[in-house]
């Protein structure tokens, strides 16, 4: 099949394909002798699992990872296990933070009356550094 082809069944753009190929997490493709692109189906897999990777949150290297683990399909499922474990701790840690700033901004808002002159802000005094 053919880029398009093969972008369309995997639901990703053109673009994203070409990527995963020069970042190595798809293959080179076989050409044909007009310059075609030639792909397979393990090719649709793949761009599928680098999909459905991505959406979980894992990075283009933690994905390059998952797919060197994958291709030993008959080896211990734990270090698949771990990566996914690795990947919620690091989703917890990126709530807490995400907690810690509304907790900051509920704090600035709180404190703001949202009138009078702008230079009496404490948003912007916050910000600024200038706080009073």
């Amino acid at each position: 099949m053919k880029i398009g082809q093969l972008a369309q069944r995997a639901d990703v753009n053109i673009d994203t394909v070409r990527y995963y190929e020069r970042e190595g997490l798809l293959p080179k493709p076989e050409r044909l002798a007009s310059g075609y692109r030639i792909y397979s189906e393990s090719d649709v897999k793949r761009l599928r699992f680098v999909r459905r990777a991505k959406a979980l949150g894992f990075t283009l290297p933690e994905v390059r990872e998952l797919l060197d683990l994958s291709r030993s399909r008959g080896d211990d499922m734990a270090s698949m296990k771990a990566a996914a474990q690795d990947k919620i701790n690091d989703v917890r840690a990126r709530i807490a933070e995400l907690e810690r700033v509304r907790v900051a901004l509920e704090g600035l808002i709180d404190s703001c009356p949202g009138h009078g002159a702008l230079e009496q802000c404490p948003i912007l005094n916050a910000l600024s550094g200038d706080e009073q």
